[in-house]
């Protein structure tokens, strides 16, 4: 079974404050993996690591097979990261903005106008201005230009966030379908009865270090 994130003794600073204090971690293909802990734990550290935005100064990191360590800028074409601020230009419209993002990953626009449509933002909202939108709708706009990616590995900030209940649900079935596309799903929530629903395991982040479990084949989550 691949190993698609692996980190042993893994210590991210910001700062001089050690965000991560020596991580142990590993996630396999094909998983849902869920980190919880309180604010403050690490959690987005973890995932902006995957990501290759925070340098691993000490310790090992790899993400599908990219030495973070040596290298993280190359990990960042194979991964998509959905965090907090959601990378949108407010001048642009919903349309544009994620055939931008999509031209600029080398994925097709065809992709780009596809997951317009899976996230309920083809129609009228496609060109309205990002800077007009709701929180619900910015947070579908970002996870339009995931979908359209195509990530090997989503990295998934409070997916949830700002989402209603279809919204929500949305989420949840994106998750199972890029796992049954082949990518592997690595995501931080504080909605626990949702998030254990979907996710295959739970590690959990606190004060900086993982308890984790040891990696079991992907099941099907419960619905």
């Amino acid at each position: 079974m691949e190993t698609v994130v692996r980190f042993r003794s893994a210590v991210c600073l910001l700062g001089r404050f050690p965000a991560l204090a020596g991580v142990d971690l590993d996630v396999v293909a094909g998983e849902i993996v869920l980190l919880q802990g309180p604010n403050g734990a690490g959690k987005t550290t973890v995932l902006r690591a995957c990501a290759g935005l925070v340098p691993v100064v000490e310790g090992e990191a790899e993400v599908l097979g990219v030495d973070l360590v040596a290298d993280r800028r190359a990990v960042r074409p194979l991964v998509g990261l959905l965090g907090h601020a959601g990378g949108l230009y407010d001048d642009l419209t919903v349309a544009e903005n994620v055939r931008f993002w999509v031209r600029a990953s080398g994925s097709l626009v065809a992709d780009a106008d596809a997951a317009l449509a899976r996230l309920g933002l083809d129609g009228r909202l496609a060109d309205v201005p990002v800077a007009r939108l709701s929180a619900g709708q910015r947070r579908r706009t970002s996870l339009a230009i995931l979908v359209a990616r195509r990530p090997r590995l989503w990295l998934l900030d409070e997916p949830h966030a700002a989402l209603d209940q279809a919204g929500r649900d949305l989420v949840d079935g994106l998750m199972v379908d890029a796992v049954g596309a082949g990518a592997t799903v690595l995501f931080a929530s504080h909605e626990l009865d949702r998030a254990v629903a979907v996710a295959h395991r739970t590690i959990t982040i606190a004060g900086g270090t993982a308890s984790v479990a040891a990696p079991e084949p992907p099941a099907v989550p419960v619905a």
